[in-house]
């Protein structure tokens, strides 16, 4: 494998624009398909084409108009790469030797084509058939002393059908062991939101983007991971919305974006601003500025009152709405102004600022990200922005509402069909009843609780619906071991990963058809369907030729895997996958508010979208009514722990994607924005945290977690980069530091490990003789 020139070079261009253009040519060179992969580009997101199998941002109804997207269209073109990954490539090499190749050359080989049985005589994986694959999965599963031995993961890339088969499979099996990257990502969310509003989903639309007067975007880097998003903000800032950014990483989309498609972006090469204003909390201190936020809400109500003026806040709205304003101005008013400043990092005149343009709006949209909701105190931050969007009414108004963008393509329609860990009772009670089955009530396990289990020997199989574990999850040594501990390891995929290398004692790769290619069944082409992140759900069908005549749908491997599995099931599965039409009339069934109509809604340009009632003003909790809620600024957490005893040597790390990444694929070693080429171990660092640590840029160091368990978790020679990053702060790419997160280190409350808030201390080392490529 060749080996790119690494060099680190300060980008001054605008995001997207002639760079984004000369990317797409590129990757579509890189995968072999000129012209394949432009008429295939020309098919995403179309009224009977495929959906974008990268980001959950939605579409503007799924018309005729082609929005450009660079991570877009690397998806697109590593699924609809030339390239294949056949059984002879495994016969010319071992496991062993694949685990030194780097995770872009990995998936870069291409599309897989024939299911793969692991050897562990030769030390490779060899070809199987599907019904011996499907045989010898259901007689494992069937041999195992207690179904909660298994595990079952899933991607947010399968579709509805896919998942809805899944989890009826694996509930009916007997467990709720269903860890997803829900888990991983937005949990805080999911958990935050129902106490507060009733549903863990956004309130908004698109078309609330067009009638937004102020945006506040809180720890996201749109340019890299929903790069559609940009022209929202682009025709926002254009008609006068003001527009703030706060993430600690100064980046550049949310600086300036050149649209690919204006001329005007294109020609001027400056692009138009995004952001009016900047803000830069250091890690975890998002909780601390937005309480500093309400802090000056309330001190200016409160002067509005004394003077008998407008008050500033919404006082029939809360009146209607909501319940607990008098405890949250209360805690407000008293809070210490030091305490804010200190652990926000923000510097008061910032949070006056960004305080004024928030009461001054009078349609305001709150969006989050990652960055708000991977720390320890993720839920407790999410409650506090909704305590502050409360407070002026905004939510449930045109214009006005709760954002938070999910990451992959389908991660939140799977939820809604269920694939979580503890569904509501209600949904367990209905699949009972119109499948005429028992389900297991009690709550299996979540992505930490898997890994825990793996590694304490409680699981004996691990099957994974898309994804890559092993290299998404937290304390990666630790993790390896679990998944190694295990009898059994089965993965469905398209393309070859890390994943499948670090496996049990037997193990399977199955391999699957991609969104872009044509799914055939008994009735004929099939379309499938998902969620985005505004609760739209629409069909996609696929337009290219199946990468292999071997290559089985998701739907199809659930179904047989069912079938050989649960041999005196009264559910059809093999008839279902005939007409997928069938299992959206099954999901109807099971949840026939939500899904009313299911199969002919789909039909409509754009789909439907799905109930949200806080969308509405109906608040579905407990008192019917929205709910304030009180939260404390954290000041003992691990992280004041270690500074305690650490000072000036302890760091905070952020984990993040590189501009050539999606999730954990890497489509190549750049991060143009950034200024990295050719390389990804590299460590952001504040300037003078680098004169202070008696580095300079270019230097190399090691990287040592900081936690209280005896385990000593690395990561070593990592480039030092200087950046625009708040002192006693860092950021490095994952996967290469994943394995400095805790297993143990979660947000409270939904269990999400905390990856942009890592206490580690680093250590001077000398360059690598050989540079990584990953």
């Amino acid at each position: 494998m060749s080996q790119p020139k690494a060099s680190i070079k300060p980008y001054h261009h605008p995001a997207a624009g002639w760079g984004a253009l000369k990317q797409v040519a590129a990757q579509l060179a890189l995968q072999k398909i000129p012209v394949k992969g432009v008429m295939t580009l020309l098919a995403q997101n179309q009224p009977d084409g495929f959906d974008c199998p990268g980001c959950a941002w939605p579409d503007k109804e799924h018309t005729s108009t082609f929005e450009f997207c660079e991570n877009g269209v690397k998806a697109v073109a590593a699924e609809a790469t030339a390239k294949r990954v056949p059984p002879a490539f495994f016969a010319r090499h071992t496991v062993t030797e694949l685990m030194g190749w780097s995770d872009f050359d990995l998936e870069n080989e291409g599309r897989l084509t024939h299911p793969m049985r692991y050897n562990p005589a030769t030390d490779k994986y060899e070809e199987v058939s599907w019904d011996d694959a499907f045989s010898m999965m259901a007689n494992h599963l069937n041999g195992l002393a207690d179904p909660n031995e298994a595990i079952f993961y899933t991607s947010g890339r399968a579709s509805n059908e896919a998942a809805f088969l899944y989890q009826l499979f694996v509930r009916e099996f007997g467990t709720n062991n269903f860890p997803d990257c829900s888990n991983l990502c937005h949990e805080s969310t999911s958990i935050a939101l129902p106490a507060t509003v009733g549903i863990g989903k956004g309130s908004v639309t698109l078309h609330d983007f067009e009638h937004a007067d102020t945006l506040l975007i809180f720890g996201q880097n749109p340019a890299t991971n929903h790069p559609r998003m940009l022209g929202e903000l682009r025709e926002a800032a254009k008609r006068g919305a003001r527009i703030v950014a706060i993430n600690p990483l100064k980046e550049r989309g949310l600086e300036r974006f050149a649209d690919p498609q204006s001329p005007f972006d294109m020609l001027s090469f400056k692009g138009s601003q995004i952001s009016s204003l900047f803000i830069q909390p250091k890690l975890g201190g998002d909780l601390a500025l937005i309480k500093g936020m309400i802090k000056f809400v309330i001190q200016w109500d409160d002067e509005a009152i004394q003077h008998g003026t407008e008050r500033v806040v919404d006082v029939a709205f809360i009146a209607e709405h909501t319940r607990n304003f008098e405890a949250i101005a209360a805690d407000a008013r008293q809070e210490s102004w030091a305490m804010i400043v200190e652990e926000s990092g923000v510097p008061l005149a910032q949070i006056e600022e960004i305080a004024r343009i928030y009461a001054t709006g009078d349609r305001v949209i709150a969006t989050w990200g990652m960055g708000i909701t991977q720390h320890k105190h993720g839920v407790a931050t999410i409650k506090t922005l909704v305590n502050l969007m409360l407070l002026r009414g905004n939510i449930g108004k045109e214009g006005a509402g709760l954002c938070p963008v999910r990451g992959h393509s389908n991660v939140q329609g799977n939820r809604t069909v269920g694939i979580y860990e503890k569904m509501p009772i209600e949904f367990l009670e209905s699949l009972e009843r119109v499948f005429d089955i028992r389900v297991p009530k009690t709550p299996g396990y979540d992505a930490v609780g898997a890994i825990e289990a793996m590694i304490a020997g409680k699981v004996k199989c691990f099957f994974g619906l898309g994804g890559n574990f092993s290299i998404s999850t937290p304390d990666t040594d630790r993790t390896w071991q679990g998944m190694r501990n295990c009898e059994m390891t089965a993965h469905v995929t398209t393309k070859l990963n890390r994943s499948h290398l670090v496996h049990g004692t037997q193990a399977l790769i199955l391999p699957c058809l991609g969104r872009t290619e044509i799914d055939t069944q008994a009735s004929g082409p099939q379309g499938v369907t998902v969620e985005d992140s505004m609760s739209m759900v629409h069909v996609s069908f696929g337009m290219n030729k199946p990468a292999s005549p071997q290559l089985l749908s998701e739907p199809a491997i659930v179904a047989r895997l069912a079938q050989a599995t649960l041999r005196h099931s009264k559910t059809p599965w093999l008839a279902l996958i005939r007409d997928y039409s069938k299992i959206r009339d099954l999901i109807e069934r099971t949840m026939p508010v939500a899904f009313k109509d299911y199969n002919e809604r789909i039909k409509r340009p754009g789909g439907f979208r799905m109930p949200v009632p806080s969308s509405e003003r109906i608040w579905n909790t407990p008192s019917g009514k929205a709910e304030f809620t009180l939260q404390a600024i954290p000041s003992n957490s691990p992280i004041h722990q270690a500074r305690a005893h650490y000072g000036n040597q302890l760091f905070v790390l952020m984990t993040t994607r590189s501009h050539d990444q999606y999730n954990t694929t890497i489509y190549g070693m750049d991060d143009r924005y950034r200024g990295v080429f050719g390389q990804r171990r590299v460590i952001f660092m504040n300037p003078e945290d680098i004169a202070r640590q008696g580095l300079q840029a270019g230097d190399w160091i090691n990287l040592i977690s900081v936690w209280q368990d005896g385990v000593t978790r690395r990561a070593d020679k990592f480039l030092v980069v200087s950046y625009d990053i708040p002192a006693g702060c860092l950021s490095g790419y994952y996967p290469e530091t994943n394995n400095l997160v805790p297993l143990q280190s979660v947000a409270d409350d939904s269990r999400t490990p905390t990856s942009k808030s890592i206490p580690v201390i680093i250590e001077k080392t000398t360059a690598p003789e050989v540079a990584h490529a990953a």
